[in-house]
Formats: structure tokens, C-alpha cells, sequence
């Protein structure tokens, strides 16, 4: 995957210490990793480097807004999203990024990309069941909703019915077993 030159942070020319560096990510970035579950995103991400004499020190931290559709009344909505992850970019023989928040790039790198875990931090912040805040307070008015609580009830009155009562095209299947 081709790498996304705002994410590529040259840490050569600088000195000891901590530096900070300022994102704005959109549906651009997502579009980028052809990620299509968000109709807008709006995100603020903060990165604070922490240079070392052996290693990088790494502090993302991030927050702002996604647009994404509600698992329940399929309405969109604007869905918070915050977090933060902390790695580790140490330098070894060649790059490895099997462990979770340690990164080993090769001896003489003068430079790091951080686009995938600036990725993966922001997808794994959305809750995993979306659900409009209109659905949770009862405020959303939506056809779907409508439709959902007229099948409720339907099922509801079905039920209700006397338990002995059995539906009558089961009666004419019972009857084929006893005509043997």
C-alpha cells in the first residue's frame, strides 16, 4: 500500500526530546485503506515523539466525529470517537511489526509512517453495535422504527393466544402422520 507522505514523520534532524505533530484526518485517509463505513469523519489526532538516544516513544492521541449508519434504523448520525495508543519504534536488522505496540525498523532509518496505526487506533474506537441516540432516548422518528414496533406488537398479540390453540395447517400435517 502506497504511504501517505503526512503520516511519514522524518525523526533524523531532530533533536533529544519531545516533539509534537498535528493530524486532521477525513474520509480522504479512509478512502485511502478503501474503508467505506463512515459517510464523513472529522478527527483531530495528536502525536507526541519522544526522542531517545536507542529508541522513539510514540503517544497518539486522537478525537473528533465519524458519520456512520445505525444498526438499528439504518439513519445516519454522528458518532464520537477518542482514544489513544502508545508504541515503541525501536531499530533491529529489518523492519517488524508483529508485536502490538513495539515497531523494530532497520538500522540507519531516518524516517517512520505511522498511517496504519493511526488507522487501526480510529477503527477499533467505534463501538462495535452503532446505535443512533435518537433510537436509545425514543426521539428518533423513523419509518423503519415505525415498522419495527407494528411487527413487535403483531408478535406480541400472536403470542398472547390461547397456548392449547394450535394453527390449523399443522392439524392437517398431524392428521398425514396418523393416516399411515
Amino acid at each position: 500500500m502506497e504511504e501517505l507522505k503526512e503520516f511519514t514523520i522524518s525523526f533524523a534532524g531532530l533533536k533529544l526530546g519531545e516533539h509534537r505533530f498535528d493530524f486532521d484526518i477525513d474520509n480522504s485517509f479512509f478512502a485511502h485503506f478503501e474503508y467505506k463505513e463512515f459517510n464523513e469523519a472529522s478527527i483531530k489526532a495528536d502525536l507526541l515523539l519522544v526522542k531517545k538516544a536507542t529508541l522513539l516513544e510514540l503517544n497518539l492521541d486522537f478525537k473528533g466525529t465519524v458519520n456512520v449508519a445505525c444498526d438499528v434504523s439504518n439513519e445516519p448520525y454522528n458518532q464520537e470517537v477518542s482514544g489513544s495508543y502508545r508504541f515503541v519504534v525501536k531499530f533491529g536488522d529489518e523492519f517488524d511489526d508483529s508485536e502490538e505496540d513495539i515497531i523494530i525498523i532497520p538500522h540507519g532509518s531516518h524516517q517512520i509512517n505511522i498511517q496504519q496505526q493511526v488507522y487501526e487506533s480510529i477503527v477499533l474506537s467505534i463501538p462495535q453495535k452503532r446505535i443512533h441516540p435518537g433510537v436509545e432516548d425514543g426521539t428518533l422518528d423513523s419509518e423503519i422504527l415505525k415498522k419495527l414496533e407494528e411487527l413487535q406488537l403483531n408478535a406480541n398479540e400472536h403470542s398472547k393466544s390461547d397456548p392449547d390453540e394450535t394453527d390449523p395447517r399443522w392439524d392437517e400435517l398431524k392428521k398425514l402422520l396418523t393416516d399411515k
